[in-house]
Formats: C-alpha cells, sequence, structure tokens
C-alpha cells in the first residue's frame, strides 16, 4: 500500500487535492495536529481549501514505512513551507518560511487511506514564524 501513501504525499506536494481525494476512503477520518478530528472526505477538501489559503508546502525527505499486510502505514519527512495568510488564532502571517520535522500515521482498506493523523511540533512552528531564534 505504499504506492497510496507515495501518491497522496506527490499529490500534496503538487498542490493536486483531487488527487489527494482520490487516495482517501469516502469516511476518511482526519485526525489534524492540535486539532478536531474531520471525517468524510468533503470536511478533507474543506481542510485543504483552508491550508492551500493559508501556507504552500512541500515535504522533503519522506521515507514511507507500512506494515506486511498493508493496513498501516507511516511516513516521516521535513516540512518546508511559507506562511501566505493569517490563520486564526495563530501570529499574523507576512510570508515568512519554515522547515520542520513532522509524520503522518495511516489506515488503509481496500487500497485507500481510511485514517490520516498527522504531527508537527506546533511550538516549533511558532517560534519559526515569530522570528523566536532562541526558542526555535
Amino acid at each position: 500500500m505504499t504506492e497510496t501513501i507515495t501518491r497522496y504525499f506527490a499529490a500534496f506536494n503538487a498542490g493536486d487535492t483531487d488527487t489527494m481525494l482520490d487516495c482517501l476512503g469516502e469516511d476518511i477520518a482526519h485526525h489534524v495536529n492540535e486539532g478536531q478530528i474531520r471525517r468524510g472526505k468533503a470536511k478533507f477538501a474543506d481542510f485543504c481549501a483552508h491550508m492551500s489559503r493559508c501556507y504552500k508546502e512541500e515535504l522533503t525527505d519522506m521515507v514511507i514505512f507500512s506494515t506486511e499486510d498493508g493496513t498501516r502505514a507511516a511516513a516521516e519527512f521535513i516540512v518546508n513551507g511559507t506562511y501566505l495568510a493569517t490563520d486564526e488564532g495563530l501570529p499574523e502571517a507576512n510570508g515568512q518560511t519554515y522547515r520542520l520535522p513532522g509524520g503522518s500515521f495511516f489506515e488503509l482498506k481496500d487500497g485507500k487511506i481510511i485514517r490520516v493523523t498527522t504531527y508537527y511540533n506546533l511550538a516549533d512552528w511558532m517560534a519559526q514564524v515569530s522570528g523566536d531564534t532562541a526558542a526555535a
């Protein structure tokens, strides 16, 4: 199932939400870092639209792991981003760049992602976009 994960991340890097959605099961459970669980493709699409408005990100240094039975996978990567528009409750955006490690965990069924959980260090991100080099 690593081909599904590889396709999902290639679509992410290309800004291709439609292909990302095609990798998902209808009842996707999207566990957002520091956020609520979003269920279903429509909420995932809404999240992607919001993220595309506020952030431009590319994931590099990708390493993908999977179980032998293909039901679980994980990926470790570096998030290289630009903060484009102020996101509610976060510092003001003015084109700040950031670079931080992240990871995602997946559950798959019938070749589709049915759960994705993403993690990164929010304090690290906040320090970087706030210009707090001592905290980063």
